[in-house]
């Protein structure tokens, strides 16, 4: 019998690592779920948080949670005119001390069976996670090499292992898994640590709003399409559904948040909740067509039509 290679997978303590440096933080998507659970626990560390939100309130809101160490910053990640502003505004108010970490968080899920996703809807997925990533990266780069902090990157494990009908979600972080390892690479000369945050399935709005899209998606679709894959797409639903309801806590992924920001020595990546590090493993060691099979199964799909 073969040997199964042995997989190393860090496992985050409740206890924050002893700091590299308690500067300032800025986080995009801090209105809700991941965002603001790890705005509200790096403030409690002692870290000034700017926190990027997309709305006035729901600034005002995470600010009265987490106190004056939070400062609420309007941007939106589609617009280069918008997180150059942020840019400005963040700068500003780091002054010389910059940034001791940019976490790169803003996120939409888009789901969808990949022979009808709309190309508005597909370029939209993108143009938040990724490009948008991107974008807020390159502007604030200056303000990380001031501060010689360091990146963090919100993907998800799906974006290793794509499950079907969340194609475009996943796409967009495994796009992200390429940013992210390659930037890793590009910032080392000057000791700029780049950190991946890999969850499993999380309690956040994102699915919320995703199932909700989802709806749209299906109602976009011919009339002999949805009848196609009706069945497939509901079983798909349901298991996110069930996945959310038992997913782990934002507030678990901000931990591992809290550690890549401040250890002395992060991690290149994070897998976030028991799913994520079973799914790492089972990528690790069986074959693809041993792990659809698991895949479609655990997500109780209906059987072929003949």
């Amino acid at each position: 019998m073969p040997t199964i290679p042995r997989l190393t997978i860090p496992r985050i303590s409740a206890t924050p690592a002893a700091p590299a440096n308690t500067g300032a933080v800025f986080i995009t998507g801090a209105s809700t779920g991941i965002g603001a659970a790890t705005a509200l626990h790096l403030a409690a560390l002692g870290h000034r948080v700017f926190a990027g939100v997309r709305k006035a309130e729901d600034g005002e809101a995470l600010q009265r949670r987490g106190g004056v160490l939070i400062v609420p910053v309007i941007i939106d990640v589609t617009s280069v005119a918008s997180i150059v502003s942020a840019m400005q505004t963040v700068g500003a108010a780091a002054g010389v001390g910059g940034l001791g970490a940019l976490v790169n968080n803003a996120g939409i899920a888009v789901s969808g069976a990949w022979e009808y996703v709309a190309r508005e809807r597909l370029l939209n997925q993108f143009e938040v996670n990724v490009f948008g990533t991107v974008a807020v990266t390159q502007a604030f780069l200056p303000l990380v090499r001031r501060g010689k902090g360091r990146i963090v990157i919100v993907t998800s494990i799906a974006g290793k292992h794509a499950p079907p009908f969340y194609g475009p979600y996943a796409a967009s972080k495994h796009a992200l898994e390429a940013f992210g390892d390659s930037l890793r690479l590009e910032l080392r000369p000057w000791g700029i640590p780049v950190s991946l945050i890999e969850p499993g399935a999380i309690d956040t709005p994102i699915w919320d709003k995703g199932l909700s899209l989802a709806d749209e998606v299906m109602n976009e679709m011919p009339a002999d399409a949805r009848d196609r894959y009706a069945p497939y797409i509901e079983a798909a639903r349901r298991s996110g559904e069930k996945a959310g309801r038992n997913g782990i806590a934002p507030e678990r992924v901000a931990e591992a948040i809290a550690h890549a920001v401040r250890s002395p020595r992060p991690e290149t990546r994070y897998f976030v909740g028991r799913d994520a590090r079973l799914r790492a493993i089972a990528m690790r060691v069986l074959p693809d067509r041993v792990l659809d099979t698991l895949t479609w199964t655990g997500m109780k799909m209906p059987k072929r039509p003949r």
